[in-house]
């Protein structure tokens, strides 16, 4: 472990904005985290996973802690079932792509999400009508404040739609494993979200395996996301907005192609993509950053953008949108 200075953290966000660490370490085990964390001479510190649901607008004058914990473990299995213990440091999509492997079910169509497994509960991350609280049992965290450890059960930690108590009370717990249970045969399926069956009767596919879902949800990703190794961006932007059913009648008089999908008795969402394409931005070009062409969600850097340059134009759209529909959109990522 080594506390290096004026680092730049282009290589450690999605969104390749080129902004630097005043003070930067990288820790590889939890004594090394408790080490940096008790540091009396940085008493601000900022806490960095797989940089993928955060936008740099500023060089950061904090320590920042680059959580790079590793280490998959099989904790107990019965015939069927298995619970499985991930650090931190390790790629969500790399973690997927080994419980595929095993054949452990439950997080196919949680396929090609950005980001590290630590991050995973703050969002409570979702896609194709799955969310990570649907196989979380646990995680393990620490305490920034005391350098304290705890666990918290699936229970504990208020998952909503994007949602946790790791958010609200942000930069308070430092996750440093996720416990998962998935099943090992007679998996539950789901295709009918979003294009995935139709991409599954593309290839002939009539009863999918997870396999089979998972490289069908690779595959819709690949076509309509860009790659961030190649184009900065950090997946959706935005949430889909939550409203009552009255307003989304209300928008059907003047929209009536509108699509949703229900929420509760009284609630639907509505896709944030559709009215941010409705609104014009969608393959908007601003010089060196803009919206993506495939994907209305995704904000996009081709290169060289600042940080400050996206979100002026989240605002912008965030402003269209509420003036065009009367709907608030809300930024997903963290803007730093």
């Amino acid at each position: 472990m080594r506390i290096q200075h004026n680092i730049s953290l282009k290589p450690y966000n999605t969104f390749g904005i080129d902004v630097t660490a005043k003070h930067f370490v990288s820790v590889s085990n939890i004594s090394e985290l408790k080490e940096v964390l008790s540091l009396p001479e940085f008493p601000a510190k900022l806490i960095l996973g797989g940089g993928s649901n955060m936008l740099l607008t500023k060089d950061q004058d904090k320590l920042v802690i680059h959580i790079n914990l590793k280490g998959i473990d099989i904790i107990s299995e019965d015939d069927n079932f298995v619970i499985v213990k991930a650090n931190a440091g390790e790629n969500w999509h790399e973690f997927v792509l080994w419980c595929m492997k095993n054949n452990f079910g439950g997080l196919e169509n949680l396929s090609l999400i950005p980001g590290n497994v630590g991050t995973s509960p703050i969002q409570n991350i979702g896609a194709y009508g799955v969310e990570l609280k649907d196989t979380f049992v646990s995680c393990e965290t620490i305490s920034v404040s005391n350098l304290s450890t705890q666990t918290f059960l699936k229970s504990e930690c208020d998952f909503g739609y994007r949602d946790s108590i790791f958010k609200q009370k942000k930069d308070q717990h430092i996750i440093t494993n996720v416990t998962f249970k998935f099943t090992k045969h007679n998996h539950k399926l789901n295709i009918n979200y979003g294009t995935i069956s139709s991409e599954l009767e593309l290839v002939g596919i009539k009863n999918p395996s997870i396999q089979d879902i998972s490289k069908a949800v690779i595959s819709i990703r690949e076509s309509k996301l860009p790659n961030p190794k190649v184009i900065g961006n950090s997946g959706s932007f935005f949430k889909n907005p939550v409203i009552t059913s009255k307003e989304f009648e209300k928008l059907l008089v003047n929209f009536p192609d509108a699509p949703s999908f229900s929420v509760s008795t009284n609630e639907v969402k509505v896709p944030a993509g559709w009215l941010i394409e409705k609104a014009g931005f969608k393959g908007k070009h601003f010089g060196n950053y803009g919206v993506h062409k495939y994907q209305a969600l995704v904000l996009v850097n081709y290169g060289g953008a600042k940080g400050s340059d996206i979100l002026n134009l989240s605002k912008l759209i965030q402003k269209t949108v509420l003036r065009l529909f009367n709907i608030s959109i809300e930024a997903e990522v963290n803007i730093l």
